[in-house]
């Protein structure tokens, strides 16, 4: 995993539901905590683009949910903007589960993958279907 250059928008707070898009059997991911976050006392941790999370799966197949597991977040809706100035925002929330690692738990991701979590994540980028 590499640091991003800048200031990131942070659009997903702790506590919210969050779709997964890979084939690991997880549909909704609700986000537990937000590692290496460091911030004001009594400030709900949030993640931006690219930001490892720890979720536990809400809804999808029977041996996922209750589980706990680690996610990196590739899509937010909240508009943020990139260096060239341009603004870019997704329809939806979405994560991607990882190993330990870093290798994603699933074969294949649906949809598009913004580029600050594919640059940052070397295996998500390969896996992805477009990079956006």
């Amino acid at each position: 995993m590499k640091g991003l250059a800048g200031k990131q928008t942070r659009g997903i707070p702790k506590g919210a539901r969050v779709d997964c898009i890979d084939n690991t059997g997880a549909k909704i991911v609700e986000v537990m905590d937000v590692p290496r976050y460091h911030s004001k006392l009594r400030r709900t941790p949030t993640a931006a683009l690219g930001d490892l999370v720890m979720v536990t799966v809400k809804r999808g197949t029977p041996e996922m949910r209750k589980q706990i597991f680690r996610a990196v977040l590739v899509r937010q809706r909240r508009p943020f903007r990139r260096a060239d100035g341009t603004m870019v925002q997704f329809e939806d929330n979405a994560v991607v589960l990882v190993t330990d690692t870093g290798e994603t738990k699933g074969s294949e991701i649906k949809g598009p993958v913004s580029r600050e979590a594919a640059e940052r994540w070397p295996m998500i980028a390969s896996k992805a279907s477009t990079i956006i």
